[in-house]
């Protein structure tokens, strides 16, 4: 698989491009964040076409660049954890009228639960209910390449707030440890924000989670 970061905006949302290969021009992007004119022109510049975008979460920082990929490839079929969908209509829900830049978008084309399968080409993703961070938070692992994605649940030695509405420092912990900890040791996670870490990693070093 062929991955690329693009950390977006002032809030360092990290947003990512999956493809089978690097020869491939079907893409799947995930959490494409404000101000995403970088991940546009790395698209147009590889000649890609977004196929589908997967957002692990609803707040403002994960779904700002929507809009603009729209503008720029037309309708893009959207997934979102099921609790979850509402935020993209709401000002307030997904926390962009908070930070002074209301925005709405619209409603998700796919409601993801745990258990759900995401595939493009040959990328499969199984979709991991991880909430705490707000309800409907989802996580994106894929098994044949040893990775997760795991949004705004884990990052290296940290974890998601839990202090918007919604969130819940007891449902995350328990999320990150049935759902996450759980996984491969090797397995590498891919954060919603900051830098790539692993599973073992976590595991050993989190002070959070230990």
């Amino acid at each position: 698989m062929q991955i690329d970061c693009f950390v977006l905006g002032e809030f360092e949302t990290n947003c990512y491009v999956l493809r089978s290969t690097a020869q491939a021009k079907e893409c799947l992007i995930i959490d494409p964040g404000f101000s995403a004119e970088p991940l546009v022109a790395f698209l147009k510049e590889e000649s890609l076409q977004p196929s589908k975008i997967i957002l692990t979460h609803g707040h403002c920082d994960h779904i700002a660049g929507v809009k603009l990929l729209e503008e720029e490839f037309g309708k893009i079929p959207i997934g979102i954890g099921r609790d979850n969908a509402k935020m993209l209509g709401s000002t307030t829900k997904n926390l962009s009228l908070m930070v002074g830049k209301p925005f709405k978008i619209g409603p998700a084309d796919e409601l993801l639960g745990a258990g759900d399968t995401i595939e493009l080409e040959q990328i499969r993703l199984e979709v991991l209910a991880t909430p705490g961070h707000t309800p409907g938070c989802i996580s994106l692992y894929c098994r044949d390449e040893g990775m997760v994605f795991s949004g705004d649940t884990l990052f290296a030695g940290s974890i998601g707030r839990t202090d918007f509405p919604g969130g819940s420092m007891p449902t995350l912990l328990d999320s990150i440890r049935k759902q996450l900890l759980v996984l491969p040791e090797q397995t590498k996670v891919y954060s919603g924000h900051g830098l790539q870490t692993t599973i073992g990693t976590e595991k050993q070093t989190n002070p959070f989670v230990r």
